[in-house]
């Protein structure tokens, strides 16, 4: 049994210094890759996990324990991570990035353009294209490790439609993967 745990079964709520501790040891870095699949920009995303585990630390008292820890944790995530990628200063953002990309780079050489060319980043640029709802689902069950039931839990989606989303995704990863291939 793990320290929180022990602290869930000996008092009635949870100590907050040990759940945020808990979040932050065990649990920061599986956020901070969930977060980075919905904005896919490593400093905000860092960011955005700062003000996640700061969330979480506020509404500890919300926390009923009819769910892990993690599940909970990764369900205020997803929902920050929606809000934050419908507000106006993300879509700013992301709006000057795609004007700064669409500019000729004269830096790039060939070893820069080998390099980027390797399978691990073609998978994950494949990932990074997939729509948020396939994208979400492929992170959760492949890096996270959650079973489909825990996934439910998470986004608030039946496990029949987690099934199918995740089909769905491993199909447009294929395509994605053979358009590369070409």
């Amino acid at each position: 049994m793990n320290e929180l745990e022990q602290v869930a079964v000996t008092s009635e709520s949870i100590d907050k210094q040990v759940m945020i501790d808990h979040l932050i040891n065990e649990y920061s870095d599986g956020l901070l890759h969930l977060v980075y699949t919905y904005v896919k920009n490593r400093t905000t995303a860092e960011d955005l996990t700062q003000e996640i585990i700061l969330k979480c630390y506020e509404k500890s008292h919300q926390f009923q324990q009819h769910s892990s820890l993690k599940t909970w944790a990764y369900r205020i995530a997803i929902n920050h991570c929606k809000d934050y990628v419908k507000s106006w200063h993300y879509r700013k953002i992301t709006l000057n990035e795609k004007i700064i990309h669409a500019l000729p780079s004269k830096s790039k050489n060939i070893e820069e353009e080998m390099i980027a060319k390797s399978e691990e980043d073609e998978v994950t640029k494949a990932v990074m294209r997939l729509p948020i709802k396939y994208r979400e689902i492929v992170f959760l069950h492949y890096y996270e490790e959650l079973s489909l039931v825990e996934i439910s839990n998470v986004s608030g989606v039946n496990v029949n439609t987690i099934k199918t989303r995740l089909k769905r995704a491993k199909e447009l990863l294929k395509q994605e993967l053979k358009k590369e291939a070409y």
